[in-house]
């Protein structure tokens, strides 16, 4: 039996499989500018150092919780930990583009193996309702911490002057928390057996990551190229594939074998209006944070420091918004997630606004991102627990592994798509006009999709005050969490 005190240790040790994860998405966000300047690169290559990351998490998100069973959840840990520091470090290292971005695909595909073992070591190390319910919500927070810290330190660490490139830090800082955490969990998270039942569906996840990079590269690059023929050419595979995946899938649930993704999910009208919310959203979540970078640091000068200090307001306004939320959906339902688009969709108008001057003051700035932060706190933590309510609870897993690869693939193709029409427009120029330009279209689609996301809420049945009676609160915080 193991003591209290050491199983609230090994709650930390995996929590930090979560916190890397989280941070490199938003310390990369915000040094973008630094990173292009470092690597001497091109404008699809910054999209390709943020999508590849994304793309490679999707791609095996499913593949890396099936891991855990079949192998043991300890290895898998360890091993993904490891994986993941040792590209980190690459990246640190980088000297060209096509070093980082490969770097940057393997750190993804690590992280996907990583974060699954970590939440299932807190089913296991937690048996009890109430403390799996109080080691969630730490794990939670801890998520949400990393993502203000990653903002904070994505502008601090490129402004550092004691080593020549300041940026190279956001990658380095990785090494001694990753190499800690496996020579901790090494010695102190307990061996799970591993399930040999398990099988993986090699071929289903080589089609989903052929079709994801086969789309999303040629979205990228092809813009940047003047969409030559090859581009063109993997788009229009990236569709075959994708219809070949249908088709396996189908295949292997005829059978009676365990496909990838379970095609039963898309039965159910919820589930369905959901994952159109999400799309939508998650398209404009990461956009937001790459051209607000790109304007304010290369358009209107602003230090990559005061930069970071800008977004932890908008992570401020998210984490309030977010606990008055959780108060508030019991009794109002979707209508809170609703109001907080149009809260995002009234914030993001007033950053037309205000940014149509770069002498704007600062404080006006620091309130605007706040109120987006509150819009995005009243939307985000609860999106998945919508979109799974109707779902059985033999197919929860299974659902809450297909939205958490959806969105990862969302956020993709808005960084491909919608930072495509961003840095289409701004193009070489140094004037700020230029990248205002840029950034008031782009900001307009992303107004445009939070309409739909608005419209997708506005559709799904409103049976969603009772989510929060019917459903045990340690499943709404673990959706919670992996929306993070």
């Amino acid at each position: 039996m193991r003591s209290i005190s050491s199983k609230w240790s090994s709650l930390w040790i995996v929590s930090t499989a979560v916190f890397l994860s989280v941070i490199d998405i938003f310390i990369v966000n915000v040094a973008i500018p630094s990173i292009q300047t470092g690597i001497d690169g091109s404008d699809g290559d910054v999209q390709l150092v943020i999508a590849l990351y994304l793309l490679g998490y999707a791609a095996f998100l499913i593949t890396g919780g099936k891991a855990g069973d079949f192998l043991g959840r300890k290895k898998v840990f360890i091993t993904g930990t490891l994986l993941f520091t040792l590209s980190s470090v690459l990246c640190g290292f980088s000297q060209t583009a096509s070093q980082l971005i490969i770097s940057r695909l393997v750190q993804g595909i690590s992280a996907a193996f990583m974060v699954p073992q970590s939440v299932a070591y807190i089913q296991v190390l937690f048996p009890g309702h109430k403390e799996r319910v109080k080691a969630l919500g730490i794990y939670g927070s801890i998520a949400g911490s990393a993502s203000v810290i990653g903002q904070l330190l994505g502008g601090i660490l490129p402004d550092t002057t004691f080593i020549s490139e300041g940026w190279r830090l956001i990658f380095l800082i990785n090494l001694p928390i990753g190499l800690v955490s496996a020579i901790l969990a090494y010695r102190y998270l307990p061996e799970q057996k591993s399930q040999k039942a398990a099988k993986f569906d090699f071929t289903g996840v080589m089609l989903l990551s052929l079709t994801l990079i086969c789309h999303i590269f040629p979205v990228i690059q092809g813009r940047e190229l003047g969409w030559p023929a090859w581009s063109v050419a993997l788009l229009a595979l990236s569709f075959v594939l994708f219809i070949l995946l249908i088709l396996h899938q189908k295949l292997k649930t005829k059978r009676n074998e365990e496909p990838l993704i379970s095609l039963k999910l898309f039965s159910y009208k919820d589930f369905n209006l959901g994952l159109c919310a999400s799309l939508f959203y998650f398209m404009v979540q990461d956009t937001y944070f790459l051209i607000n970078t790109i304007l304010l640091q290369s358009g209107f000068a602003v230090s990559s420091s005061k930069t970071g200090v800008f977004f932890v307001f908008q992570g401020l306004g998210y984490v309030l918004a977010s606990v008055m939320a959780i108060r508030f959906i019991p009794r109002f339902g979707k209508l809170v997630l609703i109001a907080g688009v149009f809260v995002m969709i009234f914030s993001l108008i007033l950053h037309i606004i205000a940014f149509n001057n770069s002498s704007t003051n600062h404080y006006l700035i620091l309130s605007i991102l706040f109120l987006y932060g509150m819009g995005c706190g009243s939307v985000l933590p609860s999106l998945l627990t919508f979109t799974l309510k109707s779902i059985p609870p033999k197919l929860a897993g299974a659902a809450s592994g297909t939205y958490a690869t959806f969105q990862q693939t969302a956020i993709a193709l808005g960084i491909g798509i919608i930072g495509g029409v961003f840095f289409s427009l701004s193009g070489k120029a140094d004037h700020s006009v230029y990248y205002f330009t840029a950034y008031r279209t782009a900001t307009i689609i992303n107004i445009f999709l939070l309409l739909l996301v608005a419209m997708s809420l506005y559709l799904l049945p409103d049976k969603s005050s009772d989510i929060f009676e019917k459903e045990r609160p340690d499943t709404y915080l673990k959706h919670n969490i992996s929306n993070t």
